[in-house]
């Protein structure tokens, strides 16, 4: 993926469906993300089907909605995809039917292995066939002490996500894979599979539960997975073969946009969701300079330049030839690069 698609349509037109990430995009904790959600309603007056995909497993569907509702959104419980729902489901193809599940998360967690037939333990004691963790605030050093002996004992290990942080109001906090490390360090086996970004699993299981089992799923071509992280986001994005969008609403800031390895490379940029419903002009790169609209990005042999470090086209522009750069050689921390601060339109 290359930031050298462009979009004479609105990205909203373009695509079918949005596979929309959650913390730091639509909302940061209990506060809402600025524009988004006036974006994702022009978005669904244009035709897109939104659903919402997150890492988080500890939130009911119903309580994502509303919280959702909350900020005027029209929003169904199925339009939210949990890491939870996931690794359910991934889960239920691994054992058989009515097999004990030690769960490691909350009540959401429980609820979905219970609705795959499944049924949920809390004790290596039960001799669970396979351990599934999530995050949940009130996890405890004996909750996690029971998945290592379960998993020592032999049992299959899933996880929900490996984010190693989550956003919250107050700031920056510990995430599932903090945790799952702690089960990890005491066993020494690491997790079969892991239900959220940057695996693909989430936006493939999305697209086959938004099909409702009633019609084909709708194309990957016509999908566009949407996130403020290029480590999850964007690279389950590229790993299944997504278009993809970052916003700058959440961690990823312009420098590591630039400095990307080319399996954390976005399609698509943009500050905020507004670009949701704006066309993409197209970026070229030619030798050592690279353009976007009226803007232009150059390198000089020793640093990046660009004519307005507060537009995002020239960010697109330095973004493509800091990329193009780093393909052919360059060790792009080796050389100076702009520094970007952009600003609402």
């Amino acid at each position: 993926m290359t930031l050298r698609k462009a979009a004479e349509q609105t990205l909203s037109e373009q695509y079918a469906l949005a596979l929309l990430d959650l913390d730091g995009v639509v909302y940061r904790g209990k506060d809402p993300v600025a524009f988004a959600s006036s974006s994702i309603m022009q978005a669904q007056r244009l035709g897109m089907t939104i659903e919402y995909t997150t890492n988080n497993s500890s939130r009911m569907q119903s309580v994502v909605a509303d919280q959702l509702r909350g900020f005027g959104l029209d929003v169904e419980p199925w339009q939210i995809i949990t890491s939870s729902v996931v690794a359910a489901r991934m889960v239920a193809r691994h054992v058989p039917e009515g097999a004990a599940v030690l769960v490691v998360g909350a009540e959401h967690l429980r609820d979905e292995v219970s609705k795959q037939s499944l049924v949920p333990v809390d004790y290596a004691s039960d001799h669970p066939v396979a351990v599934i963790q999530g995050w949940f605030p009130q996890m405890t050093w004996e909750q996690m002490a029971q998945a290592a002996y379960a998993v020592e004992d032999g049992a299959q290990y899933f996880v929900t996500n490996r984010d190693l942080t989550i956003p919250r109001e107050a700031g920056i906090a510990p995430g599932c894979g903090s945790m799952i490390q702690a089960v990890i360090n005491a066993t020494g086996v690491q997790p079969i599979a892991s239900a959220g970004k940057p695996e693909s699993a989430m936006y493939d299981e999305a697209r086959l539960l938004a099909a409702h089992g009633e019609r084909e799923p709708i194309a990957k071509e016509q999908c566009l997975a949407i996130g403020d992280r290029l480590d999850t986001d964007i690279e389950a994005g590229n790993r299944g073969g997504y278009d993809s969008l970052a916003v700058l609403t959440g961690v990823t800031n312009p420098t590591e946009l630039m400095c990307a390895p080319a399996h954390l490379r976005p399609t698509y940029i943009t500050p905020d969701l507004r670009g949701l419903n704006e066309p993409y002009p197209q970026v070229l790169v030619t030798g050592e300079s690279a353009t976007c609209g009226d803007a232009w990005a150059r390198f000089n042999e020793s640093a990046v330049i660009v004519n307005d470090s507060t537009d995002i086209n020239a960010l697109r522009a330095a973004c493509a030839l800091c990329w193009h750069l780093i393909d052919a050689g360059t060790d792009i921390g080796s050389i100076g690069l702009p520094d970007f601060t952009i600003t609402s339109r």
